[in-house]
């Protein structure tokens, strides 16, 4: 257990790497910073706390998932995709500033959590859980995204 919790903590956080490279200088950029922002907008360190537990979080999950699920080929599928959609938003918004496209991607990695927290619920049960603060999470992050693009 302990060796697949390292392994999926390793994936994530290579996610979290890659899309910060991609991010720049991110929430302390001009371009970030002349933006019209919600006003539930967090400040730009909980963006790294929160990202820091969320992923500490679905490594777990991930960790019971392989060794509960029946059908681990769609399992591991659907864990590439959500890889892949987090590493791509940090660089389609914060670098390419393609806020809509950047919406499309945080809307479609929401849903994806969300399928996640509900098709596995009966087979983890309460160690579903740890994927909740991701879900939660995405949702502010979309709003986040959808009030910057509906108001500049």
């Amino acid at each position: 257990m302990i060796l697949r919790i390292f392994l999926f903590l390793v994936i994530n956080f290579a996610a979290l790497g890659i899309g910060g490279y991609f991010t720049g200088k991110g929430v302390p950029s001009e371009w970030y910073a002349s933006l019209n922002k919600a006003p539930w907008t967090p400040p730009g360190w909980v963006f790294g706390a929160a990202w820091t537990s969320i992923m500490i979080c679905f490594a777990i999950y991930m960790a019971f998932a392989v060794k509960i699920v029946r059908n681990l080929r769609v399992l591991i599928i659907l864990f590439s995709l959500q890889w892949v959609l987090n590493v791509l938003w940090n660089p389609i918004f914060f670098y390419f500033h393609h806020v809509a496209t950047g919406l499309v991607i945080i809307t479609a990695l929401t849903i994806l959590i969300a399928l996640f927290c509900f098709r596995y619920w009966s087979n983890l049960k309460a160690k579903s859980a740890l994927i909740l603060p991701y879900l939660i999470w995405m949702i502010i992050a979309t709003s986040l995204n959808a009030y910057i693009l509906w108001n500049n």
